[in-house]
């Protein structure tokens, strides 16, 4: 069932020109569902650290994740696949072993402008 828009009433608003604006360039329910789980992954001080890490390195095993991080590697993977179906991270194997690396670039910008917001707080 598709939702029905809002109607706008005039005693709604103070700027009619910003707010009509603004609702031509929104997005649809599913993308602010997509970006909140984007933020929601990374709410995690685990996989915050993991994807820290690499940030920092190009590609990272588990065993060497948890070494860093200082946590099991039962741990590390299970933190590992979720960001993994969250596409934030992805793997390669080279034989027994599996590497992870960042997704894109686009997720490596996104935490350093969060490292940078708390950093100059």
């Amino acid at each position: 069932m598709k939702k029905k828009r809002q109607v706008i009433k005039k005693d709604m608003f103070v700027e009619k020109d910003k707010v009509k604006a603004v609702r031509k360039k929104m997005k649809s329910e599913e993308f602010f569902h997509l970006m909140a789980e984007t933020f929601k992954a990374m709410s995690d001080p685990t996989r915050t650290k993991i994807i820290f890490a690499l940030c920092q390195e190009k590609e990272l095993c588990v065993r060497d994740i948890s070494a860093i991080i200082g946590s099991t590697n039962s741990a590390i993977s299970h933190q590992l696949r979720t960001l993994r179906n969250m596409n934030l991270v992805r793997y390669s194997k080279a034989g027994k072993v599996t590497y992870y690396s960042l997704d894109d670039k686009h997720i490596n910008n996104l935490f350093a402008e969060g490292v940078r917001h708390v950093e100059e707080k």
